[in-house]
């Protein structure tokens, strides 16, 4: 994989991890917290995908 791929993944990676980090402790997510034990889904998706972007990106990265 091209190296300046695999650092724009890793840095796409990063945002949406501070994005879906936002969203986790929002107040919205509180109160879905609080009637049904789970987060809202946007801030699940976005640190999922932040996860898998950052994983992937980082393997390119280390990858020779």
């Amino acid at each position: 994989m091209n190296k300046s791929i695999s650092t724009a993944l890793l840095v796409v990676g990063i945002i949406l991890l501070v994005f879906g980090g936002n969203a986790y402790h929002s107040a919205g997510s509180d109160v879905s917290r609080f009637f049904t034990g789970a987060p809202t889904d946007k801030a699940l998706w976005l640190l999922l995908g932040g996860l898998a972007a950052g994983i992937v990106g980082f393997l390119g990265l280390v990858r020779k």
